[in-house]
């Protein structure tokens, strides 16, 4: 190690420091009191975004005794810390520290920059910070330890809308917040392992939104039937009772994965004879009269009655190409739909009027009046169709963002839990039209204004393209490997040193990066009202075991709700 790393501690001597870098003749003129005005370490090169820093032992044992939470915390990892540059001060977060007796004090640390801000002349705080480094401190420059008031000047709001969601470590008192329009306009992801509270936390973020806009248009999948109980007093729960999904609204797409048994090329002998009958069973309505020129894929009404009519005239036809299983197939598909009652919700004769607008305007909350969001329960479809459902809600929405270009925009949310079941990666991925439509408003989604909420607890699973499109990663405790790595390679450099705590993150903390903070931060998220939770608590077996009685009567109440729902 250099003589001048060596001297970089020589605190008694100022000529020393003078000697080391110009930018230390403003660091003589800070002036503090305690712990926070006097250095912890030196900046000992300098490359690209970071920078290694020698560190004194010495310093942060003393540290660790002050009263601010922030001061006692310096130089820890996942801690931040200052330089002086001109008459200013960078930030940075250490990603790392080990031992090294080379180093004069002891420890050598690896830190990212995060953004810069002035001085106040009087004060001595930061203020106006911004991300980003405009000019790099010099080898030899003094790193000092960044207070609690120095982080509530960083983290405070620019003025832009946001909401407060819990408070910033190690800090006791400084607000988290998320810029509205930053988390929503550019994607978000919200990740963390089962029982990390995960659920909790997407209501809450979800309830914050909702009170700061309760005009807004908020649509929610709910694959387990939880988020019922948090929301039934703010937006409308829909389930197979009451979502009444017209089947026609499904485009020629959709209707395959529905319709088609098949497989390998006598599917595409299928799809050919669906297309050519579906097409002929819209055209038999008025709309379609009215219209002109209809596709297969236009969302008109048809009778399902009348396509098993083409399908059987089709089948009677001498020059048809092809024997009678294809048109068989497809026709006992359709029959089974029709009568199997756990498909009513959608495959229903009294869906069959033109009631597009009002199902639009009822499950997008257009006009929201106060209940902003739609939680879509779908527990109770059957697995066959859960795709397809979800896919016609992403695609309806999304298409009547693009057919609404001409009118006021009016931004639509939709958030996927369990999303690595919609939106796999490579190894998972099935072909289904559900992950292509999520990754298309993924990708073009805020050109029209809609915005993708994804919560999962496995990222890795997850398709890669689709995270790396969310501007706002919230990442809870991951337990496993494989998703901690991919975490955090799709987080931009500036936040690795809070990526390594993700494994030792508390129950209901997180780390936040990207558009929808200033800067990463690790946040307790808030306490929600018990009203205003999820059913999503874990059961207590030993106490729940410790009970008895009225198995009987529970048994037969279930088995009588098991085949009410044929199922």
């Amino acid at each position: 190690m250099s003589d001048m790393s060596m001297r970089g501690f020589d605190r008694a001597n100022p000529a020393s420091l003078q000697d080391l870098s110009p930018d230390l003749v403003g660091d003589r003129q800070y002036i503090a009191s305690g712990n926070a005005g006097e250095p912890i370490g030196m900046i000992l090169d300098i490359s690209g975004s970071s920078s290694a820093v020698a560190l004194d032992l010495k310093r942060l044992q003393e540290c660790t005794e002050d009263a601010d939470p922030s001061v006692a915390l310096a130089g820890q990892v996942g801690s931040q810390i200052k330089i002086r540059v001109g008459r200013g001060w960078l930030l940075a977060s250490v990603r790392a520290q080990r031992q090294d007796s080379k180093v004069d004090g002891g420890i050598l640390a690896s830190i990212d920059f995060l953004g810069e801000g002035d001085e106040e002349k009087l004060t001595g705080k930061i203020h106006g910070f911004r991300r980003g480094v405009t000019r790099y401190p010099i080898p030899g420059a003094m790193v000092y330890p960044a207070t609690s008031n120095d982080l509530r000047q960083i983290y405070a709001s620019d003025g832009r809308s946001s909401i407060q969601v819990g408070t910033v470590f190690p800090t006791r008192d400084i607000r988290a917040g998320l810029y509205i329009d930053a988390l929503l306009g550019k994607h978000f992801a919200l990740l963390g392992s089962t029982g990390t509270g995960k659920s909790t936390s997407a209501a809450l973020i979800l309830h914050k939104i909702c009170e700061s806009a309760p005009q807004g248009h908020i649509v929610m999948i709910d694959p387990h039937g939880e988020y019922a109980a948090a929301f039934r007093n703010t937006g409308l729960i829909f389930d197979t009772t009451n979502l009444q999904l017209p089947y026609w609204l499904m485009n020629f797409e959709e209707h395959c994965e529905v319709l088609l048994t098949a497989r390998g090329e006598a599917r595409q002998v299928d799809a050919d004879i669906l297309a050519k009958c579906l097409l002929q069973a819209r055209m038999k309505n008025r709309l379609a009269e009215g219209m002109g020129k209809i596709t297969v894929d236009s969302p008109i009404p048809y009778l399902l009655s009348d396509l098993s009519n083409i399908l059987q005239n089709e089948m009677g036809k001498l020059d048809k190409g092809t024997n009678s299983i294809p048109y068989m197939r497809i026709k006992t598909k359709l029959d089974e739909l029709k009568g199997d009652p756990r498909y009513q919700f959608m495959f229903s004769g009294v869906l069959v009027g033109d009631t597009m607008a009002e199902f639009i305007a009822k499950v997008f909350r257009l006009p929201a009046v106060g209940k902003p969001i739609s939680i879509i329960d779908v527990s109770g479809v059957p697995s066959e169709v859960t795709s397809t459902v979800v896919a016609v809600l992403g695609r309806m929405i999304f298409d009547f963002a693009i057919w609404a270009r001409d009118e006021e925009t009016r931004p639509v949310l939709l958030v996927c839990e369990e999303a690595h079941r919609y939106v796999p990666n490579e190894r998972n991925a099935d072909g289904s039209s559900v992950g292509r439509i999520l990754s298309r408003i993924a990708k073009e989604g805020r050109k029209y204004g809609v915005s993708l909420g994804l919560i999962t607890q496995r990222p890795s699973d997850l398709a890669e393209g689709v995270l790396s499109q969310c501007g706002t990663i919230i990442s809870m405790r991951l337990n496993n490997d494989r998703d901690q790595a991919f975490v955090k390679a799709a987080m931009p450099e500036g936040a690795r040193g809070f990526l390594d705590s993700i494994p030792a993150l508390r129950n209901r903390e997180c780390i936040i990066c990207g558009e929808g903070v200033s800067i990463p931060i690790r946040v307790a998220f808030d306490d929600l009202d018990e009203i205003k939770r999820p059913a999503s608590a874990d059961p207590s077996i030993s106490e729940l075991w410790r009970q008895s009685g009225g198995e009987e009567e529970m048994v037969q109440r279930t088995v009588m709700r098991w085949r009410a729902q044929g199922r």
